[in-house]
C-alpha cells in the first residue's frame, strides 16, 4: 500500500472553479482499479506553532493506492486527462508525494 500527498496550488481567484472540476473526477478516480482512498482537503487554522502558513490557494488531495502499479495507472487513465485539460487554466503548480508506512 501506499500513500500520495497531491499539492495543487490554483492562481488567485480560481479555487472554487478548480474545486468543480476537481469534484466531477473523484467518482470516477475513486473506481479506478487499486484506489483505496482519494480526496481533497484544505488548510484549517489551528494556532499551532508548528503548522505551516495557511495556503488558500492551495488544494491537498490525499491518496491512498494499492500499490505504485496502480499510481501509474491513474496517471494514464482517460479521465485524468480530461480532468488535466479542465484545469490547466487554474493550475499554478503541483507536485506529489510517494509514501509508504513503515
Amino acid at each position: 500500500m501506499i500513500y500520495v500527498i497531491a499539492t495543487v496550488e490554483v492562481t488567485e481567484g480560481t479555487r472554487d472553479l478548480y474545486l468543480e472540476e476537481l469534484k466531477k473526477n473523484v467518482p470516477l478516480v475513486c473506481a479506478e482499479n487499486g484506489c483505496l482512498q482519494y480526496g481533497p482537503a484544505g488548510d484549517v487554522a489551528t494556532g499551532i506553532p508548528i503548522q505551516e502558513p495557511i495556503n488558500k490557494n492551495a488544494v491537498t488531495i490525499i491518496e491512498q493506492w494499492t500499490d505504485v502499479a496502480a499510481l501509474k495507472g491513474h496517471s494514464t487513465a482517460p479521465h485524468m486527462k480530461t480532468y488535466r485539460e479542465a484545469v490547466k487554466n487554474y493550475v499554478k503548480k503541483a507536485s506529489i508525494r510517494v509514501l509508504e508506512p513503515i
